[in-house]
């Protein structure tokens, strides 16, 4: 009997862009049967003698629908009790790949062969009914799981005392925060001996003495219990010493499959040394717009970044953050303007710069991550993860790295200003 526990054959997912696409599931095809009559008048119109139904379609309905390839033509083997990580930048198709693989939405070609029971933590409170209490969903996951009353109730005050939730076990958790969703759905998901425990980063919501408790509970699962983790994480710390193996995706295309150690060295190897990222702005919401890094500075072990925004409605005030990582995702420097309270916090604004200046950076030379985010005073809006990679050539190697307890969020030597502002 083969111990392959998921297989994946020639595995390709499409999404259709555009105002009616980026789903191709039950509302799509609800929408193709009820526009199919409309379609039909709209070919057929061709031999109408006027002409004049046709002239009558709305020019944007005539354009061709733009695809989009999130995945295309991955395969890969995973064997029982394996732990993989996979890895790659953002929109490099790792969620989508594990969505397919919980059953959560379809491929369009390939084949996917998994044999087990699956557990998924994919996003803050997926499988969980906001209405039902913790200790309601507990059972419904379960049940989801194909698990037995009695098998459930043998479990759950471990799961509820891993979760650390016993004095809102009876209130809905619609009522939860996000930190008290991710404690319980990974109890739930790791509690309930699923042979196959699929993991997005979720687990980044969070604090970190949860997340290494986590860490610690898959390293356990795995080694001692035999089972299989897939584990996306942009902690590639975390990648290093979870897993025996990584899958390197970049724009949904398999770019390796390997030891842990290779997987990682492939990824690094393949990030660009960039001071510059524009992104497209949601309309509906507050965006990043851009991020800079003044390449001049970096020689000196400076750091100067510049963060544009743009907003449907004022924030009051616009306030940001960053973070710097190293290669393998341990944060060594961080500044968040809700620290700084300055004259900054007056501010009501719809568009600007906002301008965050460091002074050297505790930091050895080499190779370094920035990700940013945008917010208000009480409300996180927008985050960009690993947008620019950029090097320190001369660091300061008398200094000590920082942990990730110890970061510098509140390091006197930032100072935040506004360059452009728009109200």
């Amino acid at each position: 009997m083969s111990d392959t526990v998921i297989r994946v054959e020639h595995l390709s997912k499409r999404y259709i862009l555009g105002k009616n696409g980026g789903s191709e599931g039950l509302r799509y095809e609800i929408h193709k049967l009820f526009t199919a009559p409309l379609r039909w008048l709209r070919n057929g119109s061709a031999h109408c003698e006027s002409g004049a139904l046709k002239n009558r379609i709305p020019m944007a309905d005539q354009q061709p629908a733009q695809e989009f390839w999130a995945l295309k033509n991955v395969s890969f083997e995973v064997k029982q009790g394996e732990v993989v990580g996979v890895i790659g930048r953002n929109g490099a198709g790792k969620s989508t790949l594990l969505k397919i693989l919980s059953r959560i939405t379809e491929q369009t070609e390939g084949r996917v062969e998994i044999t087990g029971r699956v557990a998924s933590l994919l996003e803050v409170g997926t499988g969980f009914h906001p209405e039902l209490t913790g200790r309601e969903n507990v059972f419904l996951n379960g049940a989801i799981l194909g698990m037995g009353r009695a098998e459930i109730k043998k479990k759950f005050d471990e799961i509820v005392a891993f979760a650390e939730v016993e004095k809102f076990l009876d209130t809905p958790v619609k009522r939860y925060s996000s930190g008290m969703y991710v404690r319980l759905a990974f109890a739930v998901a790791a509690h309930l001996e699923p042979e196959i425990l699929i993991v997005d980063e979720v687990l980044a919501v969070g604090d970190s003495e949860f997340q290494r408790k986590c860490l610690g509970k898959m390293e356990k699962v795995s080694r001692s219990e035999g089972r299989t983790i897939l584990f996306v994480s942009h902690n590639m710390k975390a990648i290093q010493t979870l897993c025996q193996k990584g899958i390197v995706l970049e724009a949904g295309i398999l770019k390796a499959i390997s030891t842990a150690e290779n997987a990682l060295r492939l990824y690094s190897e393949s990030t660009e040394m960039t001071n510059t990222a524009t992104f497209l702005v949601n309309d509906s919401r507050p965006s990043i717009s851009f991020v800079n890094v003044d390449p001049s500075q970096l020689e000196h072990g400076n750091l100067v970044v510049d963060i544009g925004f743009k907003s449907p409605f004022l924030l009051s005030p616009p306030v940001a953050g960053l973070v710097i990582c190293s290669t393998l995702g341990t944060p060594v420097y961080g500044s968040n303007l809700r620290f700084h309270k300055d004259g900054l916090i007056q501010s009501k604004l719809s568009e600007g710069v906002l301008r965050m200046t460091a002074k050297h950076l505790p930091v050895h030379g080499g190779v370094y991550k920035l990700s940013v985010w945008l917010g208000d005073w009480e409300t996180d809006y927008d985050e960009k993860r690993d947008v620019l990679a950029f090097e320190f050539k001369h660091g300061h190697p008398a200094l000590n790295t920082p942990s990730p307890e110890t970061i510098g969020f509140t390091d006197a030597s930032a100072t935040w200003s506004f360059l452009r502002a728009h109200s």
